[in-house]
């Protein structure tokens, strides 16, 4: 797992005490799960500046929090055929939040969750399984021989619904 790159409001103020106290700053580190250079650089501004407050950033803020960014994740993956129109409304609908398609997009790539075309075929039913499984069962003692005697050919396949295909994986 990675480090994080951020530290809390209370996290700053136990890595000062911890820095004053006389702890090295990798033990400081250690301790709260980020990175060496955090606590470097938070030390160095807290001895310029006086202050730890995390100072303001530039950029838009986000329109979701971890929250809504996880539950968007838990809607996607549990239909993993559902469309971003489908994921924005059923978002919408319980948490009041209108979001974007992109955002809805850029949320799911950040989990790694992306669109995929999956291949066309007919669903299998069980009585497709039982018959492919008896097939195999059948067979599997064959020898070179015996499958010698056996004509390969490409099968057309056929479909009365059809889908859009994409799940997200």
């Amino acid at each position: 797992m990675l480090p994080r790159t951020k530290l809390t409001t209370l996290d700053r103020g136990r890595a000062l005490g911890w820095l004053q106290d006389g702890v090295s700053g990798r033990e400081v580190s250690r301790r709260l799960g980020v990175s060496h250079s955090v606590i470097q650089r938070l030390h160095q501004r807290f001895q310029t500046t006086g202050s730890a407050v995390e100072r303001p950033r530039p950029g838009r803020p986000r329109c979701t929090d971890r929250r809504d960014d996880r539950y968007l994740q838990l809607l996607a993956l549990r239909n993993r055929t559902n469309t971003r129109r489908t994921l924005i409304g059923n978002f919408r609908a319980t948490t009041n939040v209108t979001i974007s398609r992109m955002t809805v997009t850029r949320r799911l790539r950040e989990v790694r969750l992306h669109s995929r075309r999956t291949v066309v075929r007919p669903p299998l039913t069980p009585r497709h399984r039982r018959a492919r499984m008896a097939f195999c069962r059948n067979h599997r003692c064959w020898n070179r021989q015996q499958w010698g005697r056996v004509l390969f050919t490409d099968e057309s396949r056929f479909t009365l619904s059809s889908c859009d295909a994409r799940i997200r994986a």
